[in-house]
């Protein structure tokens, strides 16, 4: 296998993984065009760490350090933008296995994390896992929820409602990608419900003939040096926002 593919052979520097085989998910990947962009393969140059690594407040906090502008910015910031990369990152795999019907595992034992330049999580890579992941993705949110609260000093609740969001934002694009957006976010409501409280129930909005997420948190991108507010963010005008996902709408 060569970098870029499921199972590629990686040079591993300290404190990263080597070679890591994920026969399952490259099932996984044949059965959804365009894997690649959904976070299911891992681009050459990516490092590769252990994702039981981002349970971990230290790691995390020398991760905020590193991923640091020039500009100061508020610590809190930074720590709400890596977890809305890394959530969508880490419920990728199960959530394209229970699309594919292929389980993988959300345990964050069984789950290799990519790490672009910058610190930036692109893909994971998962085992095989149970045949629904509602209880070890609970497990896994809460515990690298907990390690960005501390490492971030921020409130766990809004990072649970980012969590909410790539959840649902990520059957969203694994149903496109497998040709039934409908049939896939029907699954949110029941898993987000078996995964239980703290994490909000996903929402959807039908605008223009497309599906949208019905965003719960805001990822405060915008409050970057270089950010700028999403589409969908919940805190534009609803009117504004609306118009927004219409023209986004024409696009599909």
């Amino acid at each position: 296998m060569i970098p870029g593919t499921v199972g590629g052979r990686f040079r591993a520097a300290a404190g990263q993984t080597g070679r890591v085989q994920t026969p399952d998910q490259d099932a996984v990947v044949r059965r959804l065009p365009g894997a690649g962009a959904l976070g299911l393969l891992v681009p050459p140059g990516a490092a590769l760490v252990p994702a039981d690594r981002l349970a971990d407040p230290a790691w995390t906090a020398r991760v905020l350090e590193a991923r640091a502008p020039r500009r100061p910015v508020d610590r809190r910031v930074l720590a709400t933008v890596w977890w809305y990369s890394a959530s969508s990152v880490l419920v990728t795999p199960p959530l394209a296995g229970l699309v594919a019907g292929i389980p993988l595992s959300a345990r964050l034992a069984d789950l290799t994390v990519a790490l672009l330049p910058g610190e930036v999580p692109i893909a994971a890579l998962a085992t095989a896992g149970a045949p629904y992941p509602a209880d070890d993705l609970r497990a896994s949110l809460a515990a690298v929820v907990a390690a960005v609260a501390e490492a971030g000093g921020v409130r766990e609740r809004p990072l649970w409602a980012i969590a909410t969001d790539s959840l649902a934002n990520r059957l969203l694009d694994l149903g496109r990608a497998a040709g039934d957006p409908a049939a896939s976010t029907d699954r949110a409501r029941a898993l987000a419900e078996a995964i239980g409280a703290p994490l909000p129930v996903p929402r959807y909005e039908d605008v223009g003939g497309a599906r949208f997420t019905r965003r719960a948190s805001c990822c405060l991108l915008y409050e970057l040096p270089s950010g700028s507010m999403c589409t969908s963010c919940p805190r534009r005008p609803p009117g504004e926002r609306r118009a927004l996902l219409e023209r986004a709408a024409r696009r599909w």
